[in-house]
């Protein structure tokens, strides 16, 4: 899961919205047993939050203190998430893997990307009254499937990782 804590995601409440449904996806892979590997994408650079865990307490503390601010550095992000996607594969074939790209897409531009090397949903949180959508093309080029965060209806129970 890579998450967008740029500057950009703090307006209109996009990144306040994107917090609530990250914290439904901790608590359902709580009950699921199921490993995470959290990227944050804000400021100068990523950093690694969580690797292959299983979900804890300790996601939804960083959750609560997650802010917005500096740059997107989403593409570093890509190119940090990718290797260790195929590190991790290697090294657990058995395991199914889905990568989280939540951002608003709000990049002047990048280099050409290569295909994620496992399924992947961009879920857009541009939330501005003029939108770019330049995260339709970013999931276009990734080979992944795209959503707006608007699109999603509240449902009365989290989600399950084995949904797109």
């Amino acid at each position: 899961m890579i998450v967008d804590a740029s500057a950009s995601t703090r307006r209109h409440g996009a990144l306040a919205q994107a917090k609530g449904l990250l914290a439904e996806l901790f608590d359902s892979a709580y009950r699921q047993r199921a490993r995470l590997a959290v990227l944050e994408a804000g400021g100068a650079q990523p950093r690694w939050l969580w690797q292959g865990q299983k979900s804890s307490s300790e996601l939804h503390t960083w959750l609560q203190q997650l802010g917005a601010g500096g740059g997107t550095p989403i593409i570093e992000a890509l190119q940090l998430a990718s290797p260790w996607l195929l590190r991790r594969q290697r090294h657990k074939p058995g395991e199914r893997q889905r990568l989280l790209l939540l951002t608003d897409g709000r990049l002047r531009e990048w280099p050409a990307l290569a295909a994620l090397p496992c399924p992947g949903l961009l879920l857009d949180i541009e939330r501005a009254p003029i939108r770019l959508g330049r995260a339709r093309q970013l999931a276009a080029e990734l080979g992944a499937d795209y959503h707006h965060i608007d699109e999603l209806a509240p449902s009365p129970r989290a989600p399950t990782w084995n949904r797109p």
